[in-house]
């Protein structure tokens, strides 16, 4: 799956199959898995930063919910797993994983590692648990990636850091569009939209202005922008001009990454699922939705549309049982364990 090279040690015989790890932007999900599928114990947490907290600190950070998922499957002090499977956001590059896999196999947790960007989690579990899997995912959070397997083990991916990578797309750039055209719509400078009204309102705020002074000053804190992506899918429902042009861009970038994609790993041609996942895309907004399977029987007319909504920790474990050449009886287990919800 277009993992890191493991890391492997010797030491303490292991308690548990697979250790999974799902690092997003916003949370963290841990989960310990024994050998027959069965879930043993979860912990939930905060984002994953190492771009703004450094990487040995981003790592450290996860250790608290390793020892929680650790207790509540019953073990007494943090565990020690065959495999520790981890699909990390904000680690897009081959590089940033070659930094991650050993600061997370000294932690001790596992007596193998695999790093990968969360897309491949996203990926493994909207692709079926025999043969070699072939696929392409976008996941669509806080920000926009995608990533994609071929036959031989070929791979494709972006590097997804932003704008200086070409990407547009997420609940960040969705927030920060809505914003832009709210503030000239408000002061004369663009078309009107209902969104000049509607984002100040979902603050408390009467105007444009005051949402604007409001985050500048800290009033309100920067991460609370990404709430004003619902407001934005609100407003276009509503038929506002403006707010479902957004929504068509966002849709335009999500077929654009999985196209190109597609068309690196030479899967244009056969029937291919395209997973689709993160908060954005999972949310199934109707004109998003809508738009994103149009544009795919326009541009890949044998991509096979798939929306996860399981818990992205589900595509990590998922890869861990891979590792380790568990039976169909444990895929089956642990993903009736995520269907329950």
């Amino acid at each position: 799956m277009g993992l890191k090279q493991s890391q492997e040690s010797t030491a303490h015989p292991p308690r548990a199959s697979v250790l999974a790890v799902d690092a997003g932007n916003s949370k963290t999900d841990v989960a310990l898995v024994g050998p027959d599928g069965a879930v043993l114990g979860t912990a939930r947490g905060g984002g994953f930063q190492p771009p703004v907290v450094g990487a040995e600190a981003a790592v450290a950070s996860l250790a608290p919910l390793v020892t929680r998922a650790a207790r509540a499957a019953g073990f007494d002090g943090p565990p020690r797993a065959e495999h520790v499977a981890a699909c990390l956001a904000n680690v897009d590059l081959p590089a940033e994983e070659e930094q991650v896999t050993p600061l997370l196999a000294a932690q001790g947790w596992g007596a193998t590692v695999t790093v990968a960007n969360d897309t491949f989690g996203l990926l493994r579990a909207g692709v079926a648990d025999d043969g070699a899997p072939t696929g392409v995912a976008v996941v669509c959070g806080a920000g926009i990636n995608c990533a994609g397997l071929g036959h031989g083990g070929r791979t494709a991916r972006f590097p997804a850091i932003g704008r200086i990578s070409g990407d547009w797309g997420g609940g960040g750039d969705l927030s920060k569009e809505a914003m832009w055209w709210a503030a000239r719509a408000e002061d004369g400078r663009g078309a009107p939209t209902a969104l000049a009204r509607a984002l100040p309102e979902h603050f408390g705020l009467a105007t444009m202005y005051d949402l604007i002074e409001a985050l500048h000053l800290g009033r309100i804190a920067p991460a609370r922008r990404h709430e004003l992506a619902p407001r934005l899918f609100a407003v276009a429902d509503s038929g506002d001009e403006i707010a479902r042009a957004i929504v068509a861009r966002q849709a335009e970038e999500v077929v654009t990454m999985a196209t190109v994609a597609l068309t690196r790993l030479e899967l244009l041609g056969e029937q291919t699922p395209v997973v689709l996942g993160g908060g954005v895309l999972a949310a199934r907004h109707p004109l998003l939705d809508d738009r994103v399977r149009e544009l795919l029987a326009e541009r890949a007319p044998k991509a096979e549309p798939r929306v996860i909504t399981a818990p992205p920790v589900l595509g990590a474990a998922l890869l861990g049982l891979d590792r380790m050449g568990a039976p169909a009886a444990a895929y089956a287990r642990l993903r009736a364990h995520y269907a329950r919800g």
